[in-house]
Parts: C-alpha cells; structure tokens; sequence
C-alpha cells in the first residue's frame, strides 16, 4: 500500500515506479481527507509514503491525513520517500515523529532529488534545461537504488539530501513557510493571456480552482492550497502569477518537454 502525494508529477513518477516494483496499490491522498480512514493491511504489505518536501517538511496534507488514519503495521515494512528540488532538512525526522504518534515505526526512508518546481520566493525559480536533465538522469538511478532496498525490505535510512542547517531549514524557515507562505491569496490570472481552457482546474490536486467554460479561473480560499504551483506550471499560456513573485519565471512538470513535442507533432 503507497500512500502518496503529487502536484507537478515528479513523485507520481516515483510512487508509479514503486507500485509496479512492489506490485502494490496507490492511494492518492487528497481523495482520502474527508474522514478518518482504516487501512487493512495483507500479509507482508509494504506501506510507503511518497511525497514532495514542502519547505523543508512534509506536505501539511500529508501530516494531516496521517494525522487521522489507523492503520496496523505490526511487523510490516514501512517506508518514506520524498522528492525535492535541492535539500530535505529534517523532513523525515518530522514524518518519523507524526507517524510515532499513530503507532507506526519507519523501517527505511529515501529521498530523491529532482527538477525544481517551487517559485514563490524571489531567489528561486525552476532548474535550466541542462541542469533539469541532470536531475531526471540521477533521479532515476536513485530511484532504481530506493527500489531494490524497498523490494528486499532493507531497514535502513540511505543517505538522505538534509543539507546545511537543517533544523533552521526545517523549523524556523519551515514554519513561516507553513505560516505565511502555504496560501491561495496571492494567485491570479493575466486577463490577456488566459484562455480559459480549466486546465489549471483540472490539474489542481485538491480541487481549490473553480473554472467553468469561457470563464476566468477564480481560487476558492478553502484552506486546501498548498502552494504546489501546479496551475501555475500547467498553464499553456503562463497566464497564472502568484503576486510578483513568479514574474519572467519558468514552468516545469514532469515530462514536460515530451509534452510540447507531442503538441507540435
């Protein structure tokens, strides 16, 4: 059973890999927050959870969804893997804890650096063409490396991306980020460019976009933006900012060249 998050589809990516290396299910945790849910687990299930680090931490989505499940893994292997643009900080120590508190132990955890894709901050943007390659190609094998550890049940923790400062990175940076940073206020459409196509409605991972045919998209302000830039990265005409921040920025999603190519084709 993999538990996961993705909005730009670079831990889809990870999370597909591993359910057909486990032969296990995926389960997308935005479709299950409504209510407090059970798991039943099969002899020797694995459980994963894969997700993108979010300022240094865990999704809130995911902290809140394992904040309220119940699930019996008395001698399973569970496992965490986490994909980031750069560095991890104390993200699994985070996790280890929230799923302490739910009665679980973490057997093993993984993190796989990949292609950028926060820009909310003035000094980040995505990564060039050359160094969005050199991610993807070590991210596979990294990957590949997770997968085999995974597979034969290792309990171990690989070396892990924290970097440089990590509880500063973590709790200090980390909570104003979750504070101040993780909100739907600061997005809007360029009235000139959109094309009130939905495909920022579409690709939203938990549903705050409202975008009917041949009408401008407007943000619901539910509470559930996490601030993944997923419409942002999307949008075919770049007509999504978020304040000033996002100005001359690039836009990345996973496998996203391939996608131009096939629309030129």
């Amino acid at each position: 059973m993999i538990f996961y998050f993705s909005g730009t589809g670079n831990t889809l990516w990870a999370a597909k890999r591993l359910a057909e290396a486990t032969n296990e299910q995926l389960i997308f945790i935005p479709d299950h927050l409504d209510n407090a849910h059970a798991y039943q687990l099969k002899t020797g299930e694995r459980v994963g959870f894969c997700f993108p680090v979010h300022g240094w931490r865990p999704p809130k989505i995911v902290r809140q969804f394992i904040g309220n499940f119940t699930l019996k893994a008395d001698g399973h292997y569970v496992y965490a893997l986490c994909t980031a643009g750069n560095t991890i900080g104390e993200t699994i120590d985070i996790l280890t804890q929230d799923l302490e508190k739910r009665g679980l132990t973490l057997s093993a955890a993984f993190s796989i650096v990949m292609p950028e894709t926060y820009v909310g901050v003035p000094f980040m943007d995505v990564d060039n063409a050359k160094d969005e390659r050199r991610k993807l190609e070590t991210a596979d094998r990294q990957l590949d490396t997770a997968m085999r550890a995974i597979v034969n049940r290792q309990e171990k923790k690989q070396p892990l991306h924290i970097g440089r400062w990590p509880m500063i990175n973590s709790r200090l940076i980390g909570g104003v980020f979750v504070k101040y940073l993780v909100t739907d206020k600061p997005f809007h459409v360029v009235q000139d460019r959109c094309l009130k196509c939905g495909t920022c409605a579409k690709v939203c991972p938990v549903n705050d976009i409202a975008a009917e045919p041949s009408h401008t998209p407007t943000w619901l302000h539910n509470g559930m933006c996490l601030t993944c830039f997923t419409c942002y990265h999307h949008c075919p005409t770049h007509a999504i900012e978020f304040g000033r921040q996002t100005r001359r920025k690039g836009q990345y999603f996973f496998n996203h060249r391939r996608h131009k190519e096939n629309d030129m084709a």
